[in-house]
């Protein structure tokens, strides 16, 4: 039987283990921004698939503890609960290994869902999540629900290609890139431009993306809607890790966005929260919503 799913937010794609030298920590993008959702007080789901297994198990209990929706979140038998391997080489570089395949790999198209679920929600998803056949074409069945579209562009090679990127941007409503990413985008797609207004205004008439995000780490971010753009700086901040900062940046924006705020409000609010996970440890830090808002009255 189907059920009417009207979350306001809905993330799809990989829901993992970080597997750090100090230590796992659970991760992937979807996970990250449902998190800090939730702890701004947006209800959300996550459509995902993990191993029968022990890392497995121990995700649905956070997802419990955290008051994530796991409705729409998958088992699957054959493959495990995925698992990202950090390895520290020459000069303390740090090197990813995203094991494939594993479970989000194979996310199918949620039974649950009625034909009108998702048609009123910020659907949150990324390029990582459809490097296996299968997982893509279900992100591409739910891409046509009628909702928000939020594409977090989050490229990781080698697991994406133009033709991928192309289809993927032609179904946002909001992109967010960071700066490297934009650049590269444009370029791909035959831009040529080095002004980054000028880059987003190619990407918004190329595919017809009425809003646009730009992350720039310390030097603040941009957020262009339709012809108008907003910008604010960063602010110093004593830096534990980076793990997960711009996805509670992603959060902090669709939580302001869908309540309306202003855009300049919106985008300061959004890099404060950033710059605010910066200072702990780990892409889902415990903290209260009062120590975000302390933290944004310091900072501003």
């Amino acid at each position: 039987m189907t059920e009417t799913i009207n979350a306001p937010a809905v993330c799809f794609g990989e829901i993992l283990w970080d597997v750090l030298p100090d230590g796992p920590q659970p991760g992937g993008a979807p996970l990250n921004v449902a998190y800090h959702l939730n702890k701004l007080g947006l209800s959300t789901g996550i459509i995902s698939k993990i191993g029968q297994d022990e890392n497995g198990r121990k995700l649905e209990s956070l997802l419990d503890k955290w008051g994530i929706s796991k409705q729409l979140l998958q088992h699957d038998s054959l493959y495990p609960t995925s698992e990202v391997i950090a390895r520290i080489g020459a000069g303390n570089e740090v090197s990813y290994e995203i094991v494939f395949p594993v479970a989000w790999d194979f996310i199918n198209k949620p039974d649950e869902l009625s034909p009108t679920a998702l048609s009123e929600s910020y659907f949150v998803y990324g390029s990582l999540s459809s490097r296996n056949e299968h997982s893509k074409q279900t992100l591409f069945e739910l891409l046509e629900r009628g909702s928000i579209n939020v594409f977090d562009i989050n490229l990781r090679p080698p697991f994406f290609n133009k033709t991928l990127l192309n289809d993927l941007l032609l179904k946002a409503d909001i992109v967010k890139f960071n700066e490297s990413e934009l650049h590269m985008a444009q370029i791909l797609f035959g831009g040529s431009h080095r002004n980054q207004s000028e880059q987003v205004k190619f990407i918004q008439d190329r595919f017809n993306v009425p809003e646009v995000i730009v992350t720039k780490g310390e030097f603040g971010a941009a957020y262009y809607k339709g012809d108008q753009s907003y910008h604010a700086w960063g602010s110093e901040v004593s830096v534990s890790d980076t793990i997960g900062s711009g996805d509670s940046f992603l959060a902090a924006f669709i939580a302001n966005h869908q309540k309306g705020v202003a855009p300049k409000e919106i985008i300061k609010n959004a890099i404060g929260m950033g710059a605010f996970i910066a200072t702990r440890k780990g892409g889902c830090p415990e903290y209260e919503l009062q120590e975000y808002i302390d933290f944004i009255k310091q900072i501003f």
